[in-house]
Parts: structure tokens; sequence; C-alpha cells
């Protein structure tokens, strides 16, 4: 499998694991960055950091997007 169609794979894996566990549209997800989807889906990865919830993620998502 060439590497383009492994990012593919994988960022069709991530937009639906994103849909599921955070109610992401497509569009959120890809105007996230990596590192915003790597804090949210992995909130130990920064120490000291508490997860975000829902309700912050939606007034970061609104005043980015609004």
């Amino acid at each position: 499998m060439g590497q383009s169609a492994s990012f593919g794979e994988g960022a069709r894996r991530l937009s639906a694991l994103a849909a599921r566990l955070l109610g992401w549209r497509p569009d959120a997800f890809w105007a996230a960055t990596p590192a915003e989807l790597a804090a949210i889906l992995a909130p130990d990865a920064a120490p000291g950091a508490a997860p975000l919830t829902r309700e912050e993620m939606n007034r970061l998502m609104e005043r980015d997007h609004g």
C-alpha cells in the first residue's frame, strides 16, 4: 500500500472516530489540527492538562468558526 493510500485510510478512520466519540461532523474534523485532535483524544499526553468538556469544545469551535 502506498503512502498516500495509508494516509487516506488513516484519515477516514480518524474522521469516523471523531464523529462517534466527539460528535464532530467532517468539517470540524478537517478544520482541527493534529495537535487539537491528539489533545482531545489523548488528554494524558499533555501533562497537567484536563480533557476538554464537550461544552468547552463547542465554545472553541464557535469562536474559531463563528
